[in-house]
């Protein structure tokens, strides 16, 4: 069975065909807070790099993440950190 931060970065790179997705769990440190749970899974960090961002501004970028995660925010995703990025944009540093 895969973990939900698997599902996420199986979905990210599937959908965006990325050339890098980075998936981090940061739900420990939400412990006690909002949308937390016990059994953590509920606040992410995401990084992708792809060129489907291209001609998108950030707003729009970030729905179509918050989109193609939808079965996750059904299934007890709360949050995510997200850092959206063309591959020029991630060239520049």
């Amino acid at each position: 069975m895969m973990s939900r931060a698997e599902r996420i970065a199986a979905r990210l790179r599937e959908t965006f065909a990325a050339a890098e997705v980075v998936v981090q769990d940061d739900s420990a440190q939400h412990a006690g807070h909002a949308g937390a749970r016990p059994g953590g899974e509920t606040h992410y960090s995401v990084r992708i790099v792809s060129p489907a961002f291209s001609g998108l501004n950030r707003v729009a970028r970030s729905r179509a993440a918050h989109e193609a995660l939808a079965a996750e925010f059904d299934t007890g995703l709360h949050a995510l950190s997200l850092r959206l990025l063309t591959p020029e944009e991630a060239a520049k540093g």
